[in-house]
């Protein structure tokens, strides 16, 4: 019975880490190992290059995965807003081996101009890139989902890309990363399959070099990006504007409150915590003033994206305080 139980809880605490990091760690480590034999076989730089930006992937997504899962502990005594920064910690981490293989890549590229190979395989390559471009595009796809879907944006078919672009901002660090790598690999992949093509049938062998030092500045920028987005996790950012719009709303829309005097939201992880005072009407008594705080509480925390509200209550004083566009400068 031991056993059923543990192995219920190991599968219940794998099921909470960010799915787009999961399929992606397992999606490139496929890609990697065959790329890694291509490369070996083949001596194309291209390749290299390609298979060293999987390995970051793979390493990188699998150590999210594994932070993302971490920081959905509930909270405890000695840590009450929870772990939702860990996965910043791990994005982080994951960004120092993006910038590591970045190096090694442009390092490779800049040897392969001034010293040209010529690579051989060309159909091994070609097909190696082909699946490495279909998985890479699939983890793509379901990161763009997953962004959605953490974001609950609106959108139909081929609105899909616009609205993942639109709101990457607003999704957990993890759907992030694998968002921008997957785009940067797919991106590479094309790169990649362009430059074994021309490189097949050309004398323009340097081609490899300069193929290889794009995919390695992808990478670069890849490892800024998230890099930037993570510190400002890590020091406590307020919720996007929108977010907080959507919280003033469900207040506001409480028939006692008439104001909100103040108000901070400050995102952690994916989640956020809510801090304010709200004004109520004149002439309620203490009882029932507790009681619309705690309904208007309730009303915050039916939102699976709101960790914890801490409220305190005023008598309206004939003054309209909240405006979202002052409160966010």
């Amino acid at each position: 019975m031991e056993t059923d139980g543990h192995s219920s809880s190991l599968s219940s605490l794998l099921k909470k880490g960010n799915a787009s990091s999961g399929a992606a760690a397992i999606g490139n480590i496929g890609i990697a190992i065959i790329k890694g034999i291509a490369a070996f076989v083949t001596g194309s730089g291209t390749m290299f290059a390609s298979t060293m930006h999987s390995i970051a992937d793979a390493v990188n997504q699998g150590f999210v995965y594994v932070g993302s899962i971490l920081s959905e502990r509930e909270p405890t005594k000695r840590f009450p807003t929870g772990f939702g920064r860990l996965i910043n910690i791990f994005c982080m981490v994951a960004v120092i081996v993006v910038s590591i293989m970045a190096y090694e890549t442009i390092k490779e590229g800049v040897h392969l101009i001034q010293h040209p190979t010529v690579s051989h395989g060309f159909w091994l390559n070609f097909v190696v890139l082909l699946i490495s471009l279909a998985i890479d595009g699939y983890v793509l796809i379901k990161a763009m989902k997953e962004i959605v879907r953490e974001t609950r944006a609106t959108t139909k078919g081929a609105g899909l890309v616009r609205a993942a672009f639109q709101n990457v901002k607003r999704a957990a660090p993890p759907t992030r990363l694998v968002f921008y790598e997957d785009l940067v690999a797919t991106t590479g992949a094309l790169l990649a399959m362009i430059a074994v093509v021309v490189t097949s049938f050309s004398n323009f062998a340097i081609l490899d070099g300069v193929t290889t030092i794009l995919i390695g500045l992808l990478m670069i920028g890849v490892a800024f990006r998230v890099g930037y987005d993570n510190m400002v996790g890590l020091i406590g950012v307020a919720a996007p504007l929108d977010v907080e719009r959507k919280i003033a709303d469900i207040i506001l829309s409480d028939p006692d409150v008439t104001d909100i005097n103040k108000m901070r939201i400050i995102q952690e992880g994916r989640f956020y915590h809510v801090e304010g005072y709200i004004e109520l009407r004149k002439g309620l008594t203490l009882a029932v003033a507790d009681d619309i705080k705690f309904r208007v509480r309730d009303k915050l925390l039916a939102d699976p994206d709101i960790a914890d509200v801490t409220l305190g209550i005023i008598e309206d004083n004939g003054v309209i305080d909240w405006n979202p566009a002052v409160q966010q400068v």
